[in-house]
């Protein structure tokens, strides 16, 4: 299984052929943080805006306007809102890695050793998606691996000031590439949970836990 480049008429000089730039994915994860906590924010504000509606017209039914004065909007906590972002982001991961494996392996067959479909995952989805291969590779051979990119594009032009929070600000951009390979290795018929971290730009390291299938 490999995602082999297209072969001609695929050209430059094909007029049916539909070309996509390199620099696409990253404009895309240069906005999709952002804009996935940006659209957390709003979905909170318009239920929290919904249920004091609701609570107030409630008080006011009782004839206590004091308390219904007293009813504010709760606005999410960091790890709420940051539970929130993290599902939007690694589920469109997921979906995404989901299509790329079915479009480009449709035609193979299915690996029948996870090391094999770990392996595929290094060299042909990175190539892929990140345009290099990843560095290093590490297994206890008891369904845990360890994945090592040394210049993990994504992150290769963040800034990097000494003493910043460069690295905590760096780690919701790696939610969507961890849905990725989660979705890829589901694609291929093997149930994983996958978390990356990084605690040196622009490196990052993704470990994928694969779950037993049941006999």
């Amino acid at each position: 299984m490999s995602f082999d480049q297209p072969l001609p008429p695929f050209n430059a000089s094909d007029p049916n052929a539909t070309f996509l730039s390199t620099s696409c994915l990253d404009f895309l994860m240069i906005e999709l943080v952002p804009m996935t906590y940006r659209v957390a924010s709003e979905l909170d504000a318009a239920a929290s805006s919904s249920s004091v509606s609701s609570s107030a017209a409630d008080i006011n039914n009782n004839n206590n306007n004091e308390a219904a004065s007293a009813v504010s909007p709760r606005k999410l906590d960091d790890d709420e809102e940051r539970d929130a972002v993290f599902f939007r982001l690694e589920g469109l991961g997921y979906r995404v890695g989901l299509g790329l494996v079915e479009r480009f392996s449709r035609d193979r067959p299915r690996f029948n050793d996870t090391l094999d479909a770990i392996k595929f995952i290094c060299k042909d989805l990175w190539m892929l998606v990140f345009k290099k291969q990843v560095d290093n590779l590490k297994t206890n051979h008891r369904g845990v691996y360890v994945l090592t990119d040394n210049a993990f594009r994504p992150l290769a032009r963040m800034s990097a000031e000494p003493g910043g929070q460069a690295v905590v600000r760096a780690q919701p951009f790696l939610w969507f590439p961890c849905g990725v390979v989660r979705g890829a290795l589901a694609a291929m018929g093997i149930t994983a949970t996958v978390q990356a971290e990084s605690s040196e730009l622009p490196g990052a390291v993704f470990q994928i836990k694969t779950v037993p299938a049941k006999q």
